[in-house]
């Protein structure tokens, strides 16, 4: 109880709690001279030896009390980074912005386009991509990270083809400490509209809309399941799609819901992880669907959604 509580408590103060060729093994390193750089975050990439010019760029956001290498390696995205040759950027937070390192998701000036840690996470997405010579960008994070996920996609739609949210929060779902807390439990229940609303007016960008995969676990006492669904009903307003899933099925034995516009594109997918707490799918293992390695909110439910992800952006192509 006393574990969960402060789960809870850390996460509103800003915290979260086949192939190509392997190229060859590199490093974690830190980035400088990215931009203005107004949130004060941390840039670290993982640039794989030999990467072929034009591979996609992942921006992977850790969650409360985790860094940026510890969370990028556990999840599995660096390995996957290797195994399909792209290249993954990871912001860090810095104590002195949040006391428990989480991204300030609830704060209107680091939620906004052209402000605070989006800005910051848009420069470093801006400085990968140029070095890459990608055309093709991600994003995706844990909890405070997938809320922050959230945010650029909405902040900057143009940059981002699609996003993968993890026990995370829909954009502006808060804009204060004081209303993070309902925001997380029990959530805040929105019409679709008033979701998409939100994020429309986020950057008055017209579309096409990156799509969205969201991940959440039935057990996560720290963000409400409830949160799932309105990311649904958000980005499906957004791509001009219904909240109704056309496909229901199973991966990896866990409720799988997909939501396709009326040209048949699938815009949202939806992952239920039955019994599992607030933390990251992961299946550690050497297997074709298997990565990551269990931590402290990396958890080993024997589906990796690392690998899921990077599997439906196209990354092993």
């Amino acid at each position: 109880m006393k574990r969960r509580l402060w789960a809870v408590l850390a996460l509103v103060m800003g915290l979260a709690v086949l192939s190509p060729p392997v190229a060859s093994a590199a490093a974690i390193g830190e980035v400088t001279g990215f931009g203005s750089n107004p949130g004060n975050l941390k840039m670290f990439r993982y640039t794989p030896d030999g990467l072929p010019a034009g591979r996609p760029v992942v921006v992977v956001m850790h969650g409360c009390t985790q860094d940026a290498a510890g969370y990028g390696t556990n999840s599995g995205w660096v390995r996957l980074a290797q195994q399909w040759s792209f290249t993954v950027v990871l912001p860090q937070q810095q104590t002195l912005n949040n006391s428990s390192k989480c991204f300030n998701w609830f704060a209107s000036a680091d939620i906004t386009r052209g402000q605070g840690e989006a800005l910051s996470i848009k420069q470093m997405t801006d400085r990968a991509v140029a070095d890459a010579g990608a055309s093709r960008v991600f994003a995706t994070g844990l909890s405070a990270g997938g809320a922050m996920t959230s945010v650029m996609l909405a902040t900057y739609p143009e940059t981002f083809a699609g996003g993968g949210v993890v026990a995370g929060l829909p954009y502006a779902c808060a804009t204060s400490l004081l209303s993070s807390f309902s925001c997380m439990n029990p959530g805040q229940n929105l019409t679709p509209a008033q979701w998409g609303a939100k994020v429309r007016a986020a950057s008055g960008y017209q579309g096409p809309w990156p799509t969205m995969s969201v991940w959440h676990g039935t057990s996560d006492f720290t963000v409400a399941p409830a949160n799932k669904t309105e990311i649904v009903d958000q980005w499906t307003n957004v791509n001009g799609a219904d909240a109704v899933a056309d496909v229901n099925d199973t991966v990896g034995g866990y409720p799988h819901a997909v939501y396709r516009d009326a040209a048949g594109r699938t815009v949202v997918e939806a992952y239920t992880i039955t019994g599992m707490g607030h933390g990251q799918p992961v299946d550690p293992g050497t297997g074709p669907q298997q990565c990551g390695t269990a931590a402290a909110y990396v958890l080993d439910v024997n589906v990796c959604a690392a690998w899921q992800l990077g599997h439906s952006w196209g990354l092993d192509t």
